[in-house]
C-alpha cells in the first residue's frame, strides 16, 4: 500500500465524501491513499493482503471506516499467521496494554481448560460448589447444586445478565463480586436449560480456577498462557475479596491479543508447543446455544451462538467465532479463511448506555460489514 501523510481523520472524510458523490468504495485512487503497513519490529512475521490472498481494497476501506470512529483504539489483521495489515486510533500505539471488558472470558474459559489439562479440576460436571465449601450451608435453593462446570462455561446455569435487573447491575458496575453472590443472586431457570449471558458464571470459573491451582490469577495466566506465546498481561483488575475479575479487566497489547486469538486459530498450539489442549479449544469453539444474543446489532450479525466462553456469529457466507468485549473489543476467528480482525477499543469502565452501545455497534459493524464483503475461498 502507497503510504499517506495526511492525517487518518482527512483521509476517512475525504473517502466519505466520494462515497456520498460516487457510491463507489472501490475507486483505487481514494484507497491507496490508506496506509495499514505493519511496523516490522521483528515480534510478529508480517506479509501483505496481496501476497497472502486478500483483497487490498477490502483491506483499506475497514481501515478508512476505522480512522472515522471514535473509540476504536486498534484494527489488526492477520491471514495465514502473518500480520498484514495493522494501525491505531484516538492517541492509541502498538506498546499501549488496553483494558479488555469481556474478552476476558474468553482467556479465563482458556485458563479453565489448562487447569482441567493439569488435573487441578476433576472434571468439567464437578459442582461449582464443590469449590465453595463455605457457602453450601448458606444454599437455600436446591438447583444451584446442580450448577456444573460446564454450566458457567455455557453460560447455562441459570444466573441472569447483571443488566436485565437494577440491582444485578449496581452490583456488576459499582458495587463489585463476592463470592457469597452466588447464593444471593437468583436462579432465573434451572440449570442447563437455556442460555444467559452472565458475567458472574464468569466470575466464578476465575475464583475456581484460582482457587483449585492455589495461584493468583494473573500469574498462573503469564506462566502457562502468555508468556509460552512471548505475550505479557500488564495487570488485571483485582476484585474485592482479592481475586482477579474472571470476567474481565485484564491488559493486554493489542498484537498480544492478536497472539491468543492464533493460539486458537492454531489449535492451541503454538511454535510445536500445545498451549492449550486441542480438544479443548475445540470444544470452547463449538456451539451449545443457539439464538444466545436478542439484541439487534447490525444487518451483518447473524445466527449468534456460544460456546465455552466465546461467540459464534454470521456474516455473509462466514460462520466465524468472536470473544467479545463491551465497546465492540473483539477477537475474530474467521476458520474458512484462516482470518484473523482484532479490535481493541474503550471498554467504557462501569458505563453502559445508550452512547456506550452506540459506539459498540459501530466498532462491532465495522467488522462484521467488512467479513461479509469477503468472498469464499
Amino acid at each position: 500500500m502507497t503510504k499517506h501523510t495526511q492525517p487518518a481523520w482527512i483521509v476517512a472524510a475525504a473517502l466519505a465524501a466520494a462515497l456520498l458523490l460516487t457510491g463507489c468504495w472501490s475507486c483505487r485512487w481514494d484507497l491507496e491513499s490508506v496506509d495499514y503497513t505493519p511496523n516490522p519490529n521483528g515480534d510478529w512475521p508480517v506479509s501483505t493482503p496481496e501476497a497472502e490472498g486478500l483483497d487490498p481494497d477490502a483491506v483499506a476501506r475497514i481501515y478508512a471506516e476505522a480512522a472515522g470512529l471514535d473509540t476504536i483504539y486498534s484494527l489488526l489483521i492477520i491471514k495465514n499467521g502473518r500480520l498484514v495489515a495493522e494501525d491505531y486510533f484516538n492517541g492509541s500505539g502498538s506498546w499501549d496494554a488496553c483494558i479488555l471488558a469481556s474478552v476476558t472470558k474468553s482467556i479465563t474459559g482458556a485458563l479453565t481448560g489448562i487447569a482441567l489439562e493439569q488435573g487441578y479440576i476433576e472434571g468439567l460436571d464437578q459442582p461449582m460448589l464443590d469449590y465453595f465449601p463455605e457457602l453450601a450451608g448458606q444454599v437455600s435453593d436446591p438447583r444451584k447444586f446442580d450448577i456444573t462446570i460446564r454450566h458457567l462455561l455455557q453460560m447455562r446455569a441459570g444466573y441472569p445478565w447483571e443488566e436485565s435487573d437494577p440491582t444485578l447491575f449496581q452490583i456488576l458496575f459499582h458495587d463489585g463480586f463476592h463470592t457469597t453472590d452466588l447464593v444471593r443472586f437468583p436462579l432465573i431457570r434451572d440449570p442447563g436449560t437455556d442460555h444467559d449471558y452472565s458475567n458472574l458464571s464468569s466470575h466464578l470459573l476465575g475464583i475456581i480456577v484460582s482457587r483449585a491451582t492455589g495461584r493468583d490469577l494473573l500469574d498462573y495466566a503469564n506462566e502457562v498462557l502468555f508468556h509460552p506465546i512471548g505475550a505479557e498481561a500488564a495487570d488485571w483488575q483485582m476484585g474485592w475479596e482479592n481475586y482477579r475479575l474472571g470476567f474481565a479487566n485484564i491488559e493486554l497489547t493489542a498484537r498480544d491479543v492478536a497472539r491468543f486469538g492464533q493460539l486458537y486459530m492454531d489449535g492451541g498450539l503454538y511454535e510445536g508447543e500445545q498451549i492449550v489442549p486441542a480438544q479443548w479449544v475445540t470444544d470452547s469453539l463449538a456451539t451449545y446455544s443457539t439464538d444466545a444474543w436478542d439484541y439487534r446489532i447490525g444487518r451483518n450479525v447473524r445466527d449468534m451462538g456460544y460456546g465455552y466462553q466465546w461467540w459464534s456469529l454470521r456474516s455473509g457466507v462466514h460462520v466465524y467465532n468472536m470473544a467479545w468485549g463491551h465497546g465492540g473489543q473483539q477477537i475474530m476467528l474467521v476458520h474458512d479463511l484462516n482470518m484473523i480482525v482484532v479490535v481493541t477499543a474503550d471498554p467504557f469502565i462501569s458505563r453502559s448506555d445508550g452512547d456506550t452501545w452506540r459506539h459498540e455497534r459501530n466498532n462491532i459493524n465495522l467488522v462484521a460489514d467488512f467479513i461479509a464483503r469477503l468472498p469464499a475461498e
